[in-house]
């Protein structure tokens, strides 16, 4: 960083900076875990010598938090796939049922904002549409962070509530769903081509939160790729550049998922296998009536602590989900 012309190109040099803290915290787990499993092998050999009742409890429980430690060390070791190590893009759109899903999306971008902050990971809205009553249209967020593609990719899917509806005067059961789409942030050299002429690019006044200059301003931007037909949009920045370079990276790096899932879908058929239904498939369901149980369809996980997992307690369903794919 102390070279000279570093900090000419700031978002080069901000992204570097990222990375090097990522690379810092994950030595600084092994450091760690190195540290714990000297200190019990130090308290073993006090036990060994002079059996201790104390010592013995105090044994147990580093023993305990030892295995912890190696075991998210264990699932980060998993994530070895081309773009596990790189930032997630999230998407999460509410199903049919007006504001009772919406407030559900809501709600499970609450869980992932408070899982990324508990990784210490960044998380920029990148697009955000209020419901009408409550809740969100859809929002589209950036997670940023060593790894946190190959961790969020486990939470793809149709996500399923059951409650008792606040928004029911009746206080009927509702279900509602959700779905969850995760994609890895493409950087710019990877061989991807894109012709000006398949972009249609318009610009809108935002519609969320952000103050008197982004709501009176066209600065959001909205890019529709012709060929495909997918359609990105921006509206977290103030300035419409730099909400047309954040769209022009989703829209990279939906193209590039597409381009994964329709040679996927071409292996699959030469192997006569019906392939994985990655989009419209209920991963998991979180119920709070008329008990509490959050589970996982793919792995059977069952978390019963519902409170917990909506702050951001899911480590549980994506080491499952890791491990499973393994």
């Amino acid at each position: 960083m102390a070279a000279p012309g570093f900090w000419d190109d700031q978002e080069a040099a901000q992204a570097v900076v990222k990375e090097i803290s990522a690379l810092k915290r994950a030595i600084q787990e092994w450091e760690s875990v190195q540290e714990e499993y000297e200190d019990a092998e130090a308290m073993f050999e006090l036990v060994s010598e002079e059996p201790d009742e104390a010592l013995e409890e105090e044994l147990a429980k580093a023993v305990d938090a030892l295995e912890q430690a190696v075991g998210r060390l264990e699932l980060a070791s998993l994530l070895n796939g081309e773009y596990d190590s790189n930032n997630a893009i999230v998407s999460i759109h509410p199903g049919a049922g007006g504001t009772e899903s919406q407030d559900w999306a809501e709600m499970l971008l609450r869980m992932y904002t408070r899982w990324a902050d508990s990784r210490g990971y960044d998380v920029e809205v990148l697009d955000y549409q209020p419901g009408d009553e409550a809740g969100v249209k859809s929002v589209t967020m950036l997670v940023s962070g060593l790894n946190a593609y190959g961790y969020l990719k486990a939470e793809k899917g149709v996500h399923r509530l059951v409650r008792i509806s606040p928004f029911d005067s009746s206080g009927r059961r509702h279900t509602s769903f959700t779905s969850v789409d995760v994609i890895p942030e493409i950087s710019e050299d990877v061989d991807l081509e894109i012709k000006s002429e398949d972009l249609r690019i318009d610009t809108y006044r935002a519609s969320g939160a952000g103050g008197q200059h982004v709501n009176k301003t066209e600065s959001a931007v909205r890019i529709t790729h012709i060929p495909t037909g997918i359609v990105v949009q921006c509206q977290s920045e103030r300035s419409q550049h730099s909400n047309r370079e954040a769209a022009m990276k989703i829209l990279r790096s939906r193209l590039l998922e597409r381009e994964f899932q329709e040679k996927q879908a071409r292996l699959a058929e030469l192997k006569g296998e019906q392939g994985e239904i990655a989009w419209g498939n209920q991963i998991r369901s979180y119920v709070f009536c008329p008990y509490t149980m959050v589970k996982d369809h793919r792995t059977n996980v069952e978390v019963g602590n519902v409170q917990a997992v909506m702050d951001g307690l899911i480590d549980p369903f994506i080491e499952a989900y890791l491990k499973m794919k393994r």
